[in-house]
């Protein structure tokens, strides 16, 4: 006889964000038999729109690709809450997801959460994030969604700040004029320190799955375009996270979510 399905739900803002973000992590719990949701807040009309047809419908086209490299990875389903895409800067259109109150965003999210019964939630780190309102929204949203809810671990996804660092300096060097040298990100908040990083998961053997779902994802430009390949190696290679609930005791890193 088999035990009860292991289920685990990853809440995002965007299509990609489940592959260019949490795609090892999905791939590898998927592999080890656990029961994998996606839940996107977003059909991300505001992103790019690299090969897509003039006039044709950008949300559409990202979802198809939502479900294309998610069924790479191996999620067994998908629910999408059909809040707008914010956007990275300006103003926020009705019915944007960082335009929306918390409390009616958090109200969807936990239906969700109920809904699938997840043991484990994991979500875009709304603290130490990459600056994108939405990412932000819906990481807020999802913590406050599982707040005391007995038997469900919440993590965050996040990216170390040193890695950033290291990224950004590279950058400066062969665009001197971008700018990225001012940014402090010490000051600014972005990435997060590795001290409070409490969970590192060696995901190396995922890397063909993720780049083949990462393909998927045409009409949008991955993050790690500009990276040089050895810090792609090590962008790929590793996943780093925050367990946020029940809250980490200190000591030792976990080297795995099961």
């Amino acid at each position: 006889m088999t035990g009860p399905t292991r289920r685990a739900l990853l809440v995002v803002a965007h299509p990609d964000d489940e592959t260019f973000g949490t795609g090892s992590v999905i791939a590898s719990l998927a592999a080890a038999g656990v029961d994998v949701v996606v839940c996107c807040a977003t059909r991300g009309e505001m992103g790019e729109a690299h090969g897509v047809p003039a006039g044709a419908d950008l949300g559409a086209v990202r979802e198809a690709e939502l479900r294309a490299a998610g069924a790479i990875l191996g999620v067994s389903d998908f629910v999408l809450l059909g809040s707008l895409d914010s956007g990275m800067t300006g103003d926020l259109a009705e019915g944007s997801l960082a335009g929306a109150r918390l409390e009616d965003v958090v109200g969807r999210v936990r239906a969700v959460v109920e809904e699938v019964d997840p043991e484990l939630v994991i979500t875009l780190d709304p603290v130490n994030s990459d600056g994108h309102r939405d990412h932000v929204r819906i990481g807020a949203a999802t913590t406050e969604a599982c707040r005391g809810r007995d038997g469900t671990r919440v993590y965050y996804w996040t990216v170390s700040r040193e890695m950033l660092r290291v990224w950004f300096a590279e950058l400066a060097r062969v665009q001197p004029d971008a700018g990225l040298l001012a940014l402090d990100l010490d000051r600014s908040g972005v990435g997060r320190p590795d001290a409070d990083i409490t969970t590192v998961l060696d995901v190396s053997a995922f890397r063909d799955l993720r780049d083949r779902a990462g393909a998927a994802h045409s009409s949008q430009r991955s993050p790690m375009a500009d990276m040089p390949e050895d810090l792609v190696d090590a962008y790929l290679s590793t996943d780093r996270l925050v367990r946020v609930q029940p809250p980490w005791p200190g000591g030792e890193q976990e080297r795995s979510l099961l």
